[in-house]
């Protein structure tokens, strides 16, 4: 699935909507510190750019060179390609030293992960008792509380656009289309009077006109795929069905709006001194090697 994400990262970068400020600030107001933040599956740095903001120092990793060569350099954001699952002996030279971070973000990437091995690496580099994981999707921009996404014939022919698209989307998209809300997610609440992880809801929005939007569905994995099987979704009649329902209301440039769900916790009681024992292990390993290292250079 991730050389589809190599494929379009340029239209991704350029497409994809962005996510609105008060997710992040929502985000930072459940850490006590704000110095590190290790950005998962950060594709073109989209959440990384808002993190940086609001924290001293971000790493921001992803499998995909091509997707991080669309990432906004910035003086406080280390990006870093990486394995899908950093081996454990490399967690601290890739991203950092056990027990650091204050907060680990996946944006719209979580469903992907091989979860039990990820959570593990999580476990192992937030700071302890404090340390929070944040991981949030976006679905598919849609009409909300009756007001259309774009105007109401347009969102006919999306809906029954999306419903044709179904059998090229990959399972774990399920995950997304469902908010996060049956995700794998063993984590404890984090905040004052908090009584549950998610989801919280959220809304994001971009101004496009409709060959931005055209871009963004061939940015969809289900898209690739089906173009990879012979079967080019956007035919020639559905881009006319779109132009025609688009340009109904005479408007070129729209908002677009999509509604994001975060999932937020920390590590639950039980497993932090499970957690320190895991720590206390690999610093004595470390050191170990080290020992090894300057026996064979003294021999």
């Amino acid at each position: 699935m991730a050389n589809l994400f190599h494929k379009q990262a340029k239209n991704y970068a350029g497409t994809r909507p962005g996510y609105p400020e008060e997710l992040f600030e929502f985000i930072a107001s459940k850490t006590p510190n704000h110095d590190l933040v290790w950005d998962v599956g950060t594709g073109n740095g989209q959440a990384a750019k808002s993190l940086a903001k609001l924290y001293n120092n971000v790493v921001a990793t992803d499998t995909s060179q091509n997707q991080l060569d669309y990432a906004p350099k910035l003086p406080n954001v280390r990006y870093q390609c990486t394995p899908s699952n950093i081996p454990l002996s490399e967690l601290e030279s890739s991203v950092a030293p056990p027990g650091t971070v204050d907060l680990v973000t996946v944006a719209q990437a979580l469903h992907w992960f091989d979860l039990p091995a990820f959570y593990q690496r999580v476990k192992l580099v937030l700071k302890k008792p404090h340390g929070v994981i944040a991981a949030w999707c976006h679905t598919v921009p849609e009409a909300k509380d009756n007001i259309p996404m774009v105007n109401d014939k347009f969102d006919a022919v999306f809906r029954q656009f999306y419903a044709n698209s179904q059998p090229y989307w990959d399972p774990a998209s399920k995950l997304v289309d469902g908010k996060y809300k049956g995700i794998d997610f063993p984590f404890e609440p984090v905040g004052d009077g908090a009584n549950h992880t998610g989801t919280f809801e959220f809304m994001t929005g971009r101004v496009m006109d409709l060959e931005g939007f055209l871009t963004y569905i061939r940015s969809w994995s289900a898209y690739l795929m089906a173009k990879d099987k012979g079967v080019e979704l956007l035919s020639d009649d559905v881009v006319e069905s779109f132009k025609r329902a688009w340009s109904e209301d005479g408007v070129d440039q729209k908002v677009v709006k999509a509604p994001v769900y975060l999932r937020i916790g920390k590590v639950r009681n039980s497993e932090q001194e499970e957690t320190h024992v895991c720590i206390l292990f690999f610093v004595a390993l470390e050191f170990c090697c080290q020992i090894v290292h300057y026996q064979f250079t003294t021999m």
